[in-house]
This record gives C-alpha cells, sequence and structure tokens, in this order.
C-alpha cells in the first residue's frame, strides 16, 4: 500500500478509498481510538455546538491527514475532534469541511464522509447553515432534511455504479430526532455549486423544484455516504432567508451571528441526538 504523504485524491490513478484507509489510519494513530461509531460534519454557524457534544479526549488538525485541508471558510475550525460519548461510543468531529466551489475536486469535497466510514462509523451527522425560503423559518431555526436536489451537476460516485438514494436521509433518525424535539420541521435541501450566493430567480427557481433550504454543500456528502452504506442525517440551520424572500443583502456574517445565537438549542439538540443514535 502507498504511503499516505503520497496519496493524491487529484490523481485518477488514485484509488479514493486508498487515501480514506490512510486517513482513517492516521485518525487512529493520533486519536489512540481503534474506531469511531458516529461521524458529524459541522458546517458553517454550528461550529459552538460541538462543545455541547462532550469533551474531546484527542484532536487532529486537518491538515495532517491524509487528502484534508485547513479550513477555508471563516467560522469552520481547522481540527477533527474524537468525542467518547456517555453510551460507550466514539464521535468523530469534523470541525471543517471541503466545499464543492474551492475547486479541489468532488473526491475532496466526499472525503470526510469516506473517512468516517473506514473509521468505523456506521452513522454520519451532516450539518450546514443555509438560507430558508420558508418565512416562517426565522435566522436561528434548525430544519431537518427529509430530502435534496443537486444543482452541481455532478456526483461523487464514479463509473457504473448505480446508488440508490430512495430513502438517503434516514427516516429512522428523523423520527429519532422529532422525539427529541417535536418542533422540529423538514424540508428539501438544494445544493448550489456557489460560493456566490444565489440569485432571486434562482431562489424561484429552487421553490418551483421543491426546494425548501438552499446552500453551498451537504448534497453531495450525502451521496457518497449512502454509497459508504452509512445512515445519514441531515440538519440545516437557517442563517438568513434566501435572496428574494427577504429584502437584505445576503452577508457570510449574519450566517455566523445567526449560528452564534443558536448555538446552545443546536448543541443541546445535536448532543441529544447523537447519544441516542
Amino acid at each position: 500500500m502507498t504511503s499516505g504523504a503520497d496519496l493524491d485524491l487529484d490523481d485518477p490513478r488514485t484509488d479514493p478509498q486508498e487515501v480514506a484507509r490512510a486517513a482513517a489510519a492516521v485518525i487512529a494513530e493520533r486519536t489512540g481510538a481503534d474506531r469511531h461509531d458516529i461521524a458529524l460534519v459541522l458546517g458553517s454557524g454550528w461550529k459552538p455546538a460541538a462543545d455541547a457534544l462532550g469533551a474531546a479526549d484527542a484532536e487532529v488538525d486537518h491538515a495532517d491527514v491524509p487528502g484534508f485541508s485547513a479550513a477555508a471558510v471563516a467560522g469552520h475550525s481547522g481540527t477533527m475532534r474524537s468525542i467518547p460519548l456517555a453510551s460507550g461510543r466514539r464521535a468523530l468531529v469534523y470541525g471543517t469541511r471541503t466545499h464543492y466551489y474551492e475547486g479541489k475536486g468532488v473526491r475532496s469535497v466526499v472525503h470526510a464522509v469516506r473517512t468516517a466510514a473506514a473509521a468505523g462509523c456506521s452513522t454520519v451527522v451532516l450539518t450546514n447553515g443555509c438560507g430558508g425560503l420558508r418565512p416562517e423559518w426565522a435566522p436561528g431555526t434548525p430544519v431537518l432534511i427529509g430530502d435534496h436536489i443537486n444543482l452541481t451537476a455532478t456526483s461523487p460516485v464514479e463509473g457504473a455504479n448505480f446508488v440508490d438514494l430512495t430513502d438517503l436521509y434516514s427516516a429512522r433518525l428523523r423520527d429519532l430526532a422529532r422525539e427529541i424535539d417535536p418542533s422540529l420541521d423538514e424540508g428539501v435541501y438544494v445544493q448550489f455549486p456557489g460560493p456566490h450566493y444565489e440569485t432571486p430567480a434562482e431562489v424561484r427557481m429552487a421553490r418551483v423544484l421543491g426546494g425548501d433550504l438552499v446552500g453551498m454543500s451537504t448534497a453531495l456528502e450525502a451521496i457518497a455516504a449512502r454509497q459508504a452504506g452509512l445512515e445519514v442525517l441531515g440538519v440545516s440551520l437557517v442563517t438568513n432567508a434566501a435572496a428574494g424572500i427577504s429584502e437584505n443583502p445576503l452577508d457570510h456574517q449574519e450566517v455566523l451571528d445567526a449560528g452564534q445565537a443558536a448555538a446552545q438549542r443546536c448543541g443541546e439538540l445535536l448532543a441529544r441526538i447523537v447519544e441516542r443514535i
């Protein structure tokens, strides 16, 4: 097997699963944990929520793990945490993600999910900060993802591998989340490529297509998670009204501020869900 340092996700000759296994081996070595059970990907606005999951007994810089790179977006953390849970299981918490708009390729976008599977995880929780298309969802509202529309015009699945996405976002986990917080609503997430925000016309298109939430992440990761056999829970934090829904201009600082304001509720919600998965 090639050493982790020599593995290049951009090289089409490289097997992305081999890079994921190399990354998982480094994580196991650095954290002292042979395996992890649940992975969480924290999106914009979710960074403060990580603390509610419990104290990490090990942290690893993303840039020190094969296939990963440092955080490129404000509001993300450059470290991954290994957190022992009261249930006796262990959570692997990614403080950042690679976005499609960074131009590093789809393999890099979904590498964290594939690494989670290689590290032993059976479940992944994907979170994001997003624009809301429903006026009743004020900034700071968490919303379960029931389905998605992928408008990136690409897929992480390579070759003639026909992955069924019928029940991609686990109904069991959504029901569990609503047992914990019956006020949780759910919607359809629409991933645009970014990094620019959507135009009002694009938001209207998303509504016509059946979308309720718009953002720049999650869908590609969810597809890769399903291919890897992971059970997927998606949770969006509405950080702003989408273009054309609100008269105010869109601003990434607004995303961070809404996340900070909702941190306690979202952190407690995640912690309670993760303990029962």
